[in-house]
């Protein structure tokens, strides 16, 4: 074999860039990378439920949205870099760190360890671009799309550090205001004066890769909401009462995964692949992935409130939870459906219409029937899902233009 020269240098010399020609597929190191947010999540729906109230709801929305930043961007991340790389495994094992803790931080997120929470954040972001900028010198291109992203996430640090010392309203405030520079820089390709923004033909997506990656973190979601039904076991009331929640629960999650999975997300590798623009789905599947997360998140929290207090009259907050959750999950439904078909099944305004429907009513219920309610309507969606592609055959997928 011919000695490399410098116009060919060996592997070692080349970038961390990914082969067009490599496999795609998972690695070993980011399933071990996913294991962080299995915790991560549970404390999220957790710290929902505790002293419910809307200000909670805001705080652990934020929460959420930062741990998903952090896990699309890394996502991202091995998908454009080989992670088969010592360099990039590094940078992920560094990356898993600074999750977890960021992770610890989170049931004191808007206490006394928020410094901790904001001060992880910013170097996760940062310290990622000032490893990768130094590790794609000899590749102009990729370098300067580091260099835009460093630009980014270093404007976003001053509120986010900013919000991490202060307390109250005011960290909310400077927080959200983070978090909007971190998801409009994404949405706007990262735009530099001077350097302009990441063109399109730096955003290609691997659809094997890609999409494995947002169906496995779907999956982990429903892990919370399946370890929550099975940690938040009630004993306090009766037997009847016990395996009834528990029943609801693994039904609705169970309904959330097959409502999930039916067509869009069975098809969301061959809707990237055949799409005449790949890189159209890096501007929409990380936020509308993101509000199913959050609706299986709240949906959890939901369960654990039903788990422990099943009879009696739901709270008006409560109802919000229990059916807010299933809503939420479908309105980012749709905006999948939407983006692997360029269409809406009407069971997704119409399971909409029907939690709306029942929730004046399930204030005068228990938590229970609210929640009961909430998984027929679910089963309702799936049911027709189901009717509506019965004995056609197989449906292409049809990304928007």
């Amino acid at each position: 074999m011919p000695a490399a020269t410098p116009d060919q240098p060996g592997k070692r010399d080349r970038p961390p860039v990914r082969d067009p020609e490599s496999p795609r597929r998972v690695t070993l190191l980011e399933l071990f990378f996913d294991l962080v947010y299995i915790v991560a999540l549970a404390l999220v729906s957790r710290g929902m439920v505790v002293d419910l109230s809307w200000e909670r709801a805001l705080q652990a929305l934020l929460i959420l949205m930062a741990l998903w930043w952090t896990w699309a961007i890394t996502t991202l991340v091995t998908d454009m870099y080989d992670p088969e790389r010592t360099e990039i495994k590094l940078l992920v094992t560094a990356v898993m760190f600074g999750a977890l803790l960021m992770t610890t931080a989170i049931p004191e997120a808007f206490g006394r360890r928020g410094l901790v929470f904001a001060g992880t954040y910013v170097a996760i972001h940062l310290g990622r671009g000032l490893f990768l900028m130094p590790a794609v010198r000899h590749h102009r291109q990729t370098q300067r799309r580091a260099a835009r992203i460093f630009i980014w996430f270093a404007v976003s640090a001053v509120p986010w550090i900013a919000g991490g010392l202060v307390e109250g309203r005011a960290r909310e405030a400077l927080w959200a205001l983070a978090l909007a520079i971190d998801y409009l820089g994404f949405r706007l390709s990262y735009p530099v004066p001077g350097l302009g923004a990441v063109p399109d033909s730096q955003r290609n997506v691997a659809a094997e890769h890609l999409s494995e990656r947002y169906q496995q973190f779907f999956i982990i979601a429903l892990g919370d909401a399946i370890l929550t039904t099975g940690t938040m076991f009630s004993l306090y009331h009766s037997e009847a009462e016990n395996i009834g929640a528990f029943a609801v629960a693994f039904g609705t999650s169970l309904l959330l995964w097959r409502i999930y999975v039916h067509k869009s997300g069975e098809l969301l590798p061959h809707a990237i692949s055949s799409s005449k623009q790949p890189s159209r789905f890096l501007n929409t599947a990380p936020y509308t992935h993101l509000l199913m997360v959050a609706g299986v998140v709240t949906t959890a929290a939901g369960f654990d409130l039903v788990l422990h207090e099943p009879t009696g009259r739901t709270p008006p907050a409560w109802m919000a939870v229990i059916l807010g959750g299933p809503a939420l999950f479908l309105v980012g439904r749709a905006f999948f459906e939407y983006e692997v078909f360029s269409r809406v099944s009407l069971s997704r305004p119409g399971g909409l219409l029907a939690l709306l429907t029942v929730a004046p009513g399930v204030l005068f219920t228990p938590p229970l029937v609210a929640a009961t309610g909430a998984m027929l309507v679910l089963a309702g969606v799936a049911v027709a899902d189901y009717l509506r592609s019965r004995g056609r055959p197989p449906e292409d997928p049809k990304p928007p233009h």
